[in-house]
């Protein structure tokens, strides 16, 4: 497998004739030239080897994955196997080996018989009309006219219906190829008439490989360690880890090292963070707010320090079950030893417990006006409950008469044991109200003694001193929404909340993906709200990126998950059986503020007037 990876890489490599070139960035320079080269996905190859063997060659291809796994190189490669051509091959085949007729033009994109579209710029019906027309016509010179649909589910549904009949009945002469990152967009009318191959993430371990071999080649020295990280950040994406690394030699100008790729990607200190995490286990509140500041002043991010100290948690609870993970090359030696110790000493309570502290930790810091200050708050709460016992551990004592470690007893005032974050719904008390619905049947609200799941993140209020900025600070769409509502544009706060995704948010430029539904007109309201709102120029910009969740996505699933919680507690579940056909109208949470209960109730369906079932 090493020796098969090796020669591949070695194909992939630079010119072989001698003659100096104008210089190519590494994701161009090392693209694969046949399959071969295509790391990573040995069973696409596999399938593909075995199809053009037996003559079952498909009219059609769907190539699906992340960015950076190989799509439309494949695409080009498959392309270049359908029509190669030698003195002594003419056939399609998967072996190419030996350069065909018609590799070159291909590989480059520049062969008039494989025909290349964007469908992000060609979404329409108009472009698939030239499709359609073009398809009767032979081939100029090569065995088959290919084209090459990339970014396919961003065509119309049009521009797909259009593209039925053809797809299904292609000429002998035409095959196609598709490529997109959202198979879930393309319509199953389409996948239904094309092979599917999943090109999957690439394992950080050949990721890393791979990097040291092109370093090889370049005469670049790279620290081990500094190929781990790149290899980690990459995501199973060779093109980005090309482009990392492409950007760390150009940063060190020599050796690349650890600390050029921390201090470019803007990561904390691998060994540092496993240093946070111990203090964290041992409950040392003062050593790791200490820690955790050193890092901030070293230029660390407080959302990435809590990603690292979750991804380290992960680690160790994978070791705990699976001890081989340690031999994972992409780890550091810190890593290894250290993670190692940590799942043979702590219990699986803590470590999950840890987990989903972090997980929502990560969330109120990127929400947080100030990070440093939430990212402190969630490192105390979870120093604090390092040596807690579970809601059920501290509940069972309490039956059996034993004492609660930790603060872990009942609070003194009557308020029952303590629980921790993350305490499901049936530890939450409830009180029932009943009211009437204006109807003849019996309603009764729920409203939670303790929250029944948390609204939104807990965000800390900076000292007073600290609260004056000098200017509006946008981190969030939901800033933006904050800004609407205090000038009282409520429309553009509703269309703001309704369609806007966001990809990425920095200071003076906003990257964001909108819905289908979303108006035209709608970024350049939101650039021109932003200058009047806070007194400069905004970048808006669109992205191909799905991008995140929008405002009322966030608050529907929320408001799902508490009716959820409330469904699940064992008072409210007794209620449901001791009235047949009650029903859940509403969740009342007292201590969240008042104007989201407002906006959260006003999009919950209207139970209806007159219902006979009673409502809870």
């Amino acid at each position: 497998m090493r020796e098969r990876i090796l020669r591949a890489m070695e194909k992939s490599g630079p010119d072989e004739t001698g003659k100096p070139a104008a210089y190519r960035v590494l994701a161009r320079k090392y693209r694969p030239r046949d399959f071969s080269g295509l790391i990573g996905q040995e069973p696409m190859v596999r399938t593909l080897t075995n199809a053009f063997s037996t003559g079952r060659i498909a009219q059609a291809w769907m190539l699906t994955g992340v960015r950076g796994v190989g799509k439309t190189t494949t695409a080009r490669i498959l392309a270049r196997a359908l029509n190669y051509k030698t003195a002594e091959t003419d056939q399609p085949s998967v072996d190419l080996t030996v350069p065909g007729l018609h590799c070159e033009a291909i590989m480059e994109g520049r062969h008039v018989d494989v025909i290349e579209m964007d469908a992000a710029s060609h979404t329409g019906i108009d472009d698939i009309r030239d499709i359609i027309e073009q398809v009767r016509y032979a081939p100029v010179s090569a065995r088959y006219k290919v084209y090459i649909i990339d970014e396919v589910h961003m065509l119309s549904n049009q521009a797909f219906n259009g593209l039925l009949k053809t797809l299904e009945e292609p000429p002998p002469h035409v095959k196609f190829i598709f490529a997109t990152t959202e198979i879930r967009k393309v319509p199953i009318t389409i996948l239904s008439r094309c092979q599917r191959f999943d090109l999957r993430r690439i394992d950080a371990a050949l990721i890393k490989q791979h990097l040291a071999h092109i370093g090889g080649l370049e005469g670049v020295e790279a620290e081990d360690d500094a190929l781990a990280m790149i290899a980690r950040a990459a995501e199973g994406s060779m093109r980005d880890a090309q482009s990392i690394f492409d950007q760390a030699i150009a940063h060190s100008s020599g050796k690349v090292t650890a600390e050029t790729v921390r201090d470019m990607l803007g990561l904390a200190d691998r060994a540092r963070i496993i240093d946070l995490f111990e203090v964290l286990m041992k409950g040392d509140v003062a050593a790791a707010l200490g820690e955790f500041r050193a890092q901030y002043d070293a230029g660390a991010d407080p959302a990435t320090v809590l990603t690292e100290l979750a991804e380290f948690n992960h680690l160790v609870t994978r070791m705990r079950f699976v001890p081989s993970a340690a031999d994972d090359p992409s780890l550091s030696q810190d890593e290894r030893t250290r993670g190692t110790e940590f799942s043979k000493t702590l219990s699986i309570r803590v470590l999950s417990r840890t987990w989903q502290m972090l997980l929502k930790g990560i969330s109120e810091v990127q929400a947080a006006n100030r990070p440093i200050n939430a990212a402190e708050m969630v490192l105390i709460r979870i120093a604090h409950a390092a040596g807690l016992p579970t809601l059920d551990e501290a509940l069972k004592a309490i039956e059996n008469g034993a004492p609660v470690s930790n603060g872990g007893a009942p609070r003194a005032n009557g308020g029952g044991a303590a629980a921790p974050s993350g305490a499901p719904a049936s530890a939450v008390g409830a009180s029932f109200m009943p009211s009437s619905n204006g109807g003849g049947g019996q309603t009764m609200r729920l409203v939670a003694s303790q929250p029944v799941a948390e609204s939104r993140p807990v965000v800390e209020a900076p000292p007073v001193e600290e609260q004056a900025e000098p200017q509006v600070r946008i981190r969030t769409i939901a800033d933006i929404a904050a800004l609407a509502d205090a000038n009282r544009d409520k429309l553009f706060e509703i269309n703001l909340k309704k369609y806007v995704r966001p990809v990425n948010i920095q200071d003076g430029h906003i990257e964001v993906a909108l819905t289908d539904n979303a108006p035209k007109s709608l970024l350049n309201d939101l650039a021109v709200r932003l200058k009047e709102w806070t007194g400069r120029r905004w970048l808006i910009t669109t992205s191909k990126e799905q991008g995140g969740q929008t405002l009322s996505e966030i608050a529907t699933a929320r408001r799902d998950a508490q009716f959820t919680d409330a469904r699940n507690d064992p008072a409210v579940a007794a209620i449901l059986s001791r009235f047949p056909g009650a029903k859940i109208i509403d969740v009342r949470i007292p201590d969240a503020p008042e104007a989201e209960g407002d906006e959260t109730a006003a999009a919950m369906p209207d139970p209806g007037i007159g219902d006979d079932d009673e409502d809870i």
